[in-house]
């Protein structure tokens, strides 16, 4: 009687797992949020985003989330209020990692605890972007001694993230060799290997430098006299992403002295597409269980890139053709990310299905019922962290211009719609942001309108 108690406890208790909020379907819930983007209709995601977040302590990912959609509705204040919320939450991580960097790796490391259930702390490129975005939101108000403080932040989360994941690293060889675990990525069968290996993803220095972050500080610094300071964010952006004209002809012109009544010095930037997803594979591999080989399917995230929106790598300039240049994949950053994560993904969830395995042929051995209900429960919990921030722009491309002042108008390609961006030219130094998501074209800030072509309703107007 009592050993039925008690496997009918466990079972029940495996089915509250799976009601959990841990244990939420985020990518279904940001499916359905971006198709609401996608199609223009901003409030509809906004609202379907605070239905799925109801509970008071909200996490980084909400605020990430709104941020960004407040920005595609041109509500920049909006957005900066909810950036600054997750910018707290970033925060407290640095500072509990600058305190005592062993005590925060042992916590992360746990074994025993599922990826997906941890407290989500945002992945290294994710939190870099958020300050880069925040600048950006300045930068469309004209603001650039605000946009000069994010970044100067976004250097300093970098020098964090540089000591943390050096130690990282280290201490995870050190726990494979003890532990035994020597299975790396490419030794899973099925797994999309490739994917991690491509060549621009194996190029990036890290997941989280970006050679756009670095090459708006240049524009911002430059912008506000500080060539000192300007030439540094060049010189990165042109190591991070080398052979890049853009990139060196900023440095080579910083120090020229522009023509009298050159004009203003236009950045456009074009942020395009939506971050990649992450969804979980099981593959099979042996483990040591109480001396045995034993085939466990185990459970680890792919990467899957977003297909909404068209690639384009040209738009139009007072109605001449004007290249733009990429410097930021959030794809590849999201693909290097979990390709630099991936040995300490497979260490643990091993290390946790041998430890699980053990205690089940211990039930097993008292309570072959009790041992069912501890696997049905294992399979129900099994299953990679699919969370990460969806609404992010996936590629980030620009052109430098120089412009007279007054009204200038930009054209999107037809697959877009054809949209036009009028946008008024009154500073010396000014930045454009577009945003394009699917065939809709977002633009926000006092400078930029956006005209919709009478036949189509393709374009979300930002004031």
């Amino acid at each position: 009687m009592a050993s039925r108690v008690l496997t009918i406890a466990m079972l029940c208790a495996a089915v509250q797992l799976t009601g959990c909020a841990a244990f939420r379907n985020y990518d279904g819930e940001l499916q359905q949020t971006n198709q609401h983007l996608s199609s223009g209709n901003v409030d509809a995601a906004l609202a379907l985003l605070e239905k799925n977040n109801t509970g008071e302590d909200k996490d980084l990912l909400y605020y990430f989330e709104k941020g960004e959609l407040l920005r595609s509705k041109g509500d920049l204040a909006g957005s900066q209020t909810a950036w600054r919320e997750a910018d707290s939450v970033v925060f407290k991580w640095e500072e509990s990692v600058k305190l005592d960097t062993d005590k925060y790796l042992g916590q992360f490391g746990s074994y025993l605890v599922n990826d997906k259930v941890r407290r989500y702390e945002g992945y290294d490129y994710e939190k870099v972007m958020l300050t880069t975005q925040m600048a950006l939101n300045l930068l469309a108000q004209n603001d650039f001694d605000g946009a000069r403080t994010e970044i100067k932040k976004t250097h300093e989360r970098e020098a964090v993230i540089a000591e943390l994941r050096d130690k990282e690293y280290l201490k995870r060889e050190e726990q494979a060799e003890k532990e035994g675990v020597h299975t790396e990525y490419k030794d899973l069968k099925g797994y999309p290997v490739a994917a991690l290996d491509a060549p621009e993803v194996v190029g990036l220095k890290n997941s989280y430098q970006s050679a756009f972050s670095h090459y708006l500080s240049g524009f911002v610094y430059e912008a506000l006299g500080e060539k000192g300071l300007a030439a540094p964010g060049y010189r990165k952006a042109a190591e991070l992403r080398p052979n890049t004209p853009l990139l060196e002809q900023a440095l080579t012109e910083l120090d020229k002295t522009p023509a009298k009544n050159a004009g203003s010095d236009v950045l456009i930037v074009v942020q395009s597409g939506l971050a990649p997803s992450r969804d979980s594979v099981r593959i099979p591999l042996p483990l040591p269980i109480s001396g045995n080989l034993v085939i466990t399917p185990l459970s680890f995230p792919i990467i899957k890139e977003d297909t909404s929106t068209p690639h384009f790598a040209q738009i139009e300039l007072d109605r001449k053709p004007l290249n733009l240049t990429a410097l930021n994949s959030t794809t590849a950053m999201s693909r290097r990310a979990l390709r630099d994560d991936m040995p300490g993904i497979i260490l643990r969830t091993s290390v946790r299905a041998i430890s699980r395995g053990v205690a089940q042929k211990q039930i097993n051995d008292v309570n072959p019922l009790a041992g069912l209900a501890v696997g049905l429960a294992s399979a129900i919990t099994e299953g990679a962290d699919t969370r990460t921030w969806r609404t992010l722009p996936d590629a980030t491309q620009v052109a430098r211009v120089r412009l007279s002042q007054g009204e200038h108008v930009l054209n999107l390609p037809s697959n877009l719609g054809g949209t036009q961006v009028k946008v008024n030219i009154d500073r010396p130094y000014q930045v454009v942001t577009v945003r394009v998501v699917g065939n809709r074209v977002f633009a926000g800030g006092p400078a930029l309108q956006v005209e919709t072509p009478p036949a189509a309703q393709s374009v979300a107007t930002l004031k």
